[in-house]
């Protein structure tokens, strides 16, 4: 049961996150219950450093983090613990019942908001969230707020004419495909900069992975890799945005494996020519008198077959997979 309340207050922190006060976890202002859901009265709750076994970290009673509360913090009849707040970054609880029998232990729980805010809410961390030129992979086929579909359309302005998207909304994408991958075409050809093709309200194609799996480049800041090569992927394997690979292949006479056929020989005779010298009486009586060699022949056709293998057609090299749609943060 408590294991099931602390996933509802999580659940319940990130659906009203905006109303807490700066600074804070989901525990403040909760109420605790034992495994048989009755209130933890006087239950106890440990701050501790996150990543420690037990370090102290303070919780503070003011959003300024200048009025400490003690550690561990005591709940009351109701099993509810006061309001807190503590500095940013993450942190580590530990709740034990009154006898101190531990109920919950959880680790590099994130502090909501700026710890010095005040009033509701507070910034995002950005390095917590998709950045422009993320992908995102959706199990769907339509539109996304906030993204756009890597189908080789194209994006630009709102009078740009762009087929995927048309808005200005997209202009930090636009400005990032720019600078990320100079093979993505723009149309009229590319100009001084993104900026510059952007006011004069040009399109950029998106890349486009239509059929296409997603892999790593072959060096990615390091040495390049043998994975994959030109010679077999059909392509520069450290070109971002490459298109690679088929899903058939025929193969060539050099690429087939070594093999035999049959052949078939019912029996046969060969061309026999035989030589005989005949002497002058014989040319003699044939009104000649020079003797000559003479040839006579016999042959036959020696019926050997040889059976032809194979059909010449492509195979499937595709491997198995299953498909969904890539997406591009705006």
């Amino acid at each position: 049961m408590m294991l099931r309340f602390a996933a509802f207050a999580f659940v319940l922190w990130a659906s009203i996150a905006s109303s807490f006060a700066a600074g804070t976890i989901p525990f403040s202002l909760s109420q605790q219950f034992d495994s048989l859901g009755k209130p933890l009265a006087g239950c106890q709750f440990f701050t501790i450093q996150a990543g420690t076994t037990s370090t102290p970290q303070s919780a503070y009673q003011d959003s300024a983090l200048t009025i400490a509360l003690p550690n561990p913090q005591t709940c009351d009849a109701a099993g509810r613990l006061p309001q807190m707040f503590l500095a940013d970054g993450t942190i580590k609880v530990r709740l034990t019942d009154r006898n101190g029998v531990t109920q919950v232990v959880a680790d590099n729980i994130q502090v909501v908001g700026p710890s010095g805010g005040g009033g509701g809410g507070g910034t995002v961390d950005p390095t917590t969230i998709l950045a422009t030129g993320d992908v995102k992979v959706a199990y769907g086929t339509g539109i996304l707020s906030g993204f756009v579909r890597a189908n080789g359309r194209t994006i630009g302005s709102a009078t740009s004419g762009a087929t995927e998207r048309a808005n200005s909304d997209v202009q930090a994408l636009f400005v990032y495909l720019w600078a990320a991958d100079a093979n993505l075409s723009v149309s009229g050809g590319r100009g001084a900069s993104a900026a510059a093709d952007w006011a004069a309200n040009k399109r950029i194609a998106l890349p486009d992975w239509r059929g296409r799996a997603l892999a790593g480049l072959g060096d990615m800041g390091n040495s390049a890799t043998s994975v994959l090569t030109s010679t077999y992927a059909g392509c520069t394997p450290t070109t971002l945005g490459a298109a690679c690979g088929s899903q058939s292949h025929t193969l060539t006479v050099a690429e087939m494996p070594s093999h035999n056929h049959t052949l078939h020989d019912p029996g046969h005779t060969h061309t026999l020519q035989l030589i005989a010298n005949v002497g002058a009486q014989a040319f003699a009586s044939a009104g000649s008198s020079t003797a000559s060699n003479v040839a006579t022949t016999n042959s036959s056709f020696t019926g050997i077959t040889l059976d032809a293998a194979g059909g010449g057609g492509a195979h499937a090299i595709t491997s198995p997979m299953m498909l969904a749609t890539i997406y591009l943060k705006l």
